[in-house]
């Protein structure tokens, strides 16, 4: 007698843990999780020094194995292309496989497991390694962004919060695991996000949007959670630079890390609980729902049938279309994206504002130790870094959707300021005095932190999402050019120019020397005074596109969506009402 209801309990506690499982806030706490491992690209400025050490490289050689990390980091036109015509899993299996790949082969270059590789071998393994990052944008963000298409802003601004957090976070458990010990964590960037990848593959993907009256107040929940880990590891940051911790005290501060990173599952289960109450009868009565669907659905399954020949003819016709661009917010071709004059300017003001970002923060390890820091403090501006860039996204995207929604304020005038902001950490390094690092480190990780949320939402709010996979992915190329010609042809040859000056002050040369290093104020001086002038163009392109799309901010540009989820929501209705 006891049996049978302890069978149908487990029966509904199984199909409520595959209700959570399929639904979006678990979908999008592991969203949070493969971002918050996706960010191994800005721990750059920490093993740098271990591969340029280890294989006796020059400023400007590094420099060039930093252009091709953020070659890969940004070009993601073919995560893109492919996840138009594969489904989301296989994207993310990709992208692990190529993270491992390319920082595993790293890892065994520099702890001399192998022949020491070629400079061009060493390009493209950490081209490979950093490249799985746009798999993991393209698997996770741009599905999370589809699944909540009124919350965009914010929604990019929480999940690209967790990749600038991603840094910090790994530091955390790489002190905890290997100690103080720079070529184990590229070891540890190597299997930890793929490993990430690999758990949550099946948990991710592009549902029906179903609008919640309390979508806003549980993104808010993530953001406290996330701000209280930032915080935490801040704070943790600064205690292990004064402090000197035992391997103890570094794994309880990893726990901690750990902890704070699964509190938004229970948040997800919350929300979930709810909606299975509400949706409880057609969950339990499965046979009623096959029952009704042939007589419910079959009509609305006839009504796409005429649009598909007009989407195939909108394909064919693509090459005709180039130049006959939609509306502002519609959804636009690829082609008509890319060659529309406002993609232009973005490319632009991304080419100067993160390509001069990039370049600080790929130099910030030298940056420290040419100004006379000691190892254990460049790791802390490297993490101040990680943080703030961190607090950069969160406040782009939380703060230009609220401006937004209520002033019309439009984002590329946010985009501006920020670029303007930049400006003052490029020259606080240009100029340095005591602490200075300090301050630039927290203003550059901020302003490159919220450049990011605010391109990638105001591509996808002028050219639509219907193919935002490929779009934005195309729109941060810009930054890897920036990245070469700022970091690789400007910023490298100025600072190796300023070392060799000193080794023939010293009567020595290069021959003379294993590694190439610059000590003094005077080694990144010209090279940040053109950076900073580089942003401030950035900014007086930004601010034409804000005189272009000015108009277009003024509208509901979320109109489309919010009727769409209305469709949605009474089509869900239906077959509870006939019942």
């Amino acid at each position: 007698m006891g049996e049978a209801p302890s069978a149908g309990r487990r029966a509904e506690l199984l199909n409520f843990t595959v209700h959570v499982i399929r639904g979006r806030w678990f979908s999008l706490f592991s969203s949070f999780l493969i971002m918050a491992g996706a960010g191994a690209t800005y721990l750059f400025g920490i093993y740098s020094k271990e591969i340029k050490a280890t294989l006796g490289y020059d400023q400007t050689t590094l420099n060039l194995l930093g252009f091709f990390k953020d070659l890969g980091a940004n070009v993601g036109v073919l995560s893109g292309l492919i996840a138009e015509v594969t489904p989301t899993w296989f994207v993310l299996l990709i992208g692990s496989a190529m993270n491992f790949t390319g920082y595993f082969m790293i890892w065994l270059a520099v702890t001399g497991q192998i022949s020491r590789p070629a400079v061009w071998q060493m390009c493209i393994y950490i081209c490979i390694g950093a490249n799985s990052q746009n798999f993991a944008n393209t698997g996770a963000l741009v599905t999370s962004v589809k699944n909540f298409p009124e919350s965009r802003g914010i929604m990019l601004g929480l999940l690209k919060g967790f990749t600038g957090l991603s840094g910090a976070i790994l530091t955390q458990i790489y002190l905890a695991v290997y100690g103080n010990d720079s070529k184990a964590l590229i070891l540890l960037i190597a299997w930890l996000p793929a490993a990430l990848s690999v758990v949550f593959v099946y948990t991710i993907r592009e549902m029906k949007v179903v609008r919640q009256s309390n979508e806003l107040k549980i993104f808010y929940e993530f953001l406290y959670v996330s701000i209280v880990l930032a915080l935490f590891i801040m704070v943790m940051t600064i205690v292990q630079k004064i402090v000197a911790f035992s391997q103890a005290a570094y794994a309880g501060s990893a726990t901690v890390v750990c902890a704070l990173l699964f509190v938004p599952l229970f948040i997800a289960i919350r929300e979930d609980f709810t909606l299975w109450g509400q949706n409880k009868h057609p969950v339990i009565n499965p046979s009623q729902i096959t029952i009704d669907k042939p007589a419910e659905i079959e009509p609305e399954d006839l009504k796409p049938e005429p649009e598909k020949p007009e989407e195939g003819s909108k394909t064919k016709s693509c090459l005709a279309n180039i130049f006959k661009k939609p509306e502002r917010g519609e959804d636009y071709t690829i082609l008509q994206a890319l060659l529309s004059t406002d993609m232009l300017i973005l490319f632009l003001a991304t080419f100067c504002g993160l390509g001069s970002s990039l370049t600080a923060v790929d130099n910030l390890g030298q940056i420290g130790e040419s100004l006379g820091y000691p190892t254990k403090t460049i790791k802390s501006f490297v993490s101040l870094l990680s943080i703030w860039n961190y607090f950069g996204r969160i406040f782009s995207g939380f703060v230009s959707e609220t401006l937004l929604a209520k002033y019309k304020f439009p984002r590329p005038l946010m985009m501006t300021i920020v670029l303007l902001l930049s400006c003052i950490g490029l020259l606080l390094i240009a100029f340095p005095f005591q602490g200075s690092v300090y301050v630039a480190s927290v203003i550059i990780g901020f302003s490159f932190g919220a450049q990011l949320p605010l391109i990638f939402a105001i591509i996808s709010e002028l050219f639509g999402l219907k193919y935002y996979s490929t779009l934005f992915n195309c729109g941060q190329l810009a930054s890897p050019l920036g990245s070469y010609i700022l970091n690789v042809k400007v910023t490298g040859p100025l600072y190796d120019r300023e070392a060799l000056r000193e080794l023939a002050k010293k009567g020595m040369t290069r021959s003379s020397v294993k590694e190439l290093t610059c000590i003094g104020t005077r080694c990144y001086r010209l090279a940040f005074v053109i950076l900073a002038s580089i942003t401030f163009f950035g900014a007086v392109s930004s601010m034409i596109l804000v005189a272009r799309t000015r108009e277009f901010y003024k509208g509901d540009i979320y109109k489309k969506f919010r009727d769409e989820a209305e469709e949605t929501e009474a089509e869900m209705a239906l077959p509870i009402s006939k019942e």
